[in-house]
């Protein structure tokens, strides 16, 4: 029998198996049906949580069972499962990733935060063109690759059901996520994302990373700099230090366990 369990960062969900020894393996087909929101338990993403040279590392693949480098929603409810369940003191400890190792502060309750490391833009400019509207969008490096488009109305880009166009071509050889953004009357950011691997979402923390440094770059602003940025799923903030590294903080909630037998 194999347990599970169901959580959720802003309602940015996943599928988490505590594997510490690694003995556990799931194909990309397997992984794909768990993920599979009409016949599966589904979820944005699975997380089989393993350790490596006596250090945590987070082994993450997208719903399509694709491996990607890092999610950092993801890795705050990884987080707060080995805290919840006793494998690891509350406090700063590290994980570490496909995209390199990452710090994080968990409290025994509440928001979790993890530095997620450098963020940059990358030179040249891209387009996306979604439901025959073309936008010019940033290039932005979070470890995984982001592409950032402005808009005036995120209602207006339409549905999200397929993959944006996105040119140059050969920018984005394994995919990139595509975040929608809009500056709130407030002065915070409403966003929304297609993640690649995945689709459409409710939230997406490297993702908010990315359009922390877009929108700051968009409205000339210096580093340090703190946003606020609401996906559909939820409150997220962003900080940028003075080095360009970013902090994400927001909620990581532990849903239900479960068994996955049935749908290997």
């Amino acid at each position: 029998m194999i347990n599970a369990t169901h959580g959720h960062g802003t309602h940015n969900d996943f599928v988490l198996v505590f594997d510490p020894e690694d003995k556990l393996s799931f194909s990309a087909e397997q992984i794909k049906r768990i993920c599979d929101r009409k016949s599966g338990v589904g979820s944005d993403g699975f997380i089989k949580i393993v350790k490596q040279d006596k250090a945590w590392f987070m082994d993450y693949s997208n719903a399509d069972g694709s491996q990607a480098e890092m999610c950092g929603n993801g890795i705050r409810v990884m987080a707060r499962y080995l805290t919840d369940r006793g494998h690891q003191p509350s406090g700063i400890y590290s994980i570490n990733t496909r995209g390199g190792r990452k710090f994080l502060s968990v409290p025994d309750s509440g928001d979790v935060s993890v530095n997620m490391g450098k963020v940059s833009q990358v030179d040249g400019q891209i387009n996306v063109t979604v439901n025959s509207q073309e936008y010019f969008g940033l290039n932005i490096d979070v470890g995984n690759p982001h592409a950032v488009v402005f808009v005036e109305d995120l209602a207006g880009i339409g549905d999200l059901k397929s993959a944006p166009l996105v040119k140059p071509e050969t920018t984005y050889p394994d995919g990139v996520n595509i975040e929608f953004v809009r500056f709130l009357e407030d002065g915070q950011i409403g966003m929304r994302v297609f993640e690649r691997g995945v689709g459409e979402t409710q939230s997406c923390g490297t993702g908010t990373c990315a359009v922390a440094l877009a929108a700051t770059i968009k409205s000339n602003k210096n580093l340090p700099v703190k946003w606020i940025i609401n996906p559909p799923g939820g409150r997220l903030i962003v900080e940028i230090d003075a080095h360009s590294n970013a902090t994400l903080t927001g909620p990581a909630v532990l849903v239900k366990d479960l068994e996955l037998d049935q749908y290997l």
